[in-house]
């Protein structure tokens, strides 16, 4: 169970059943095709789960940053938005590295939202390819 030491029980728990139907999501996804395609599949397909849990999300999301009190569209896109404020980056890599991590951080930071979800779909057991970031700043 995740809970942001800044929000309240209640928004904690809303967060922890969200990413509970995420994941929910994810792993059936994962359990009907199994690892080994496009990431743009899995996005298509846990889309489609979401959608029949009844979470609201958005795909590929444009994510301008700022620089110099100038905005910049730089191309960076978000996989998914969920219910407005879960970040999920959607990854089909041999391992999760430092690198997938600091790019969700990043985009937590740009989008000033404190919790993302990486999933990792190329891996034997979806739960090895799930890592939870939060945003403390």
């Amino acid at each position: 169970m995740i809970i942001l030491e800044s929000i309240n029980k209640s928004e904690a728990e809303k967060i922890n059943r969200i990413t509970g139907k995420i994941i929910g999501a994810a792993i059936e996804v994962h359990r009907v095709l199994g690892p080994g395609l496009l990431e743009s599949a899995y996005e298509e397909c846990i889309c489609h789960e979401l959608g029949l849990r009844g979470v609201a999300f958005e795909r590929q999301v444009p994510l301008p940053m700022e620089y110099k009190g100038i905005r910049l569209d730089c191309g960076y896109r978000l996989d998914l938005l969920v219910e407005s404020h879960i970040i999920v980056e959607l990854k089909t890599v041999n391992r999760i590295d430092p690198i997938h991590e600091a790019q969700l951080l990043t985009y937590l930071r740009l989008k000033h939202e404190r919790l993302g979800l990486i999933i990792n779909f190329y891996v034997p057991v979806l739960k090895n390819g799930i890592k939870r970031i939060i945003n403390d700043s």
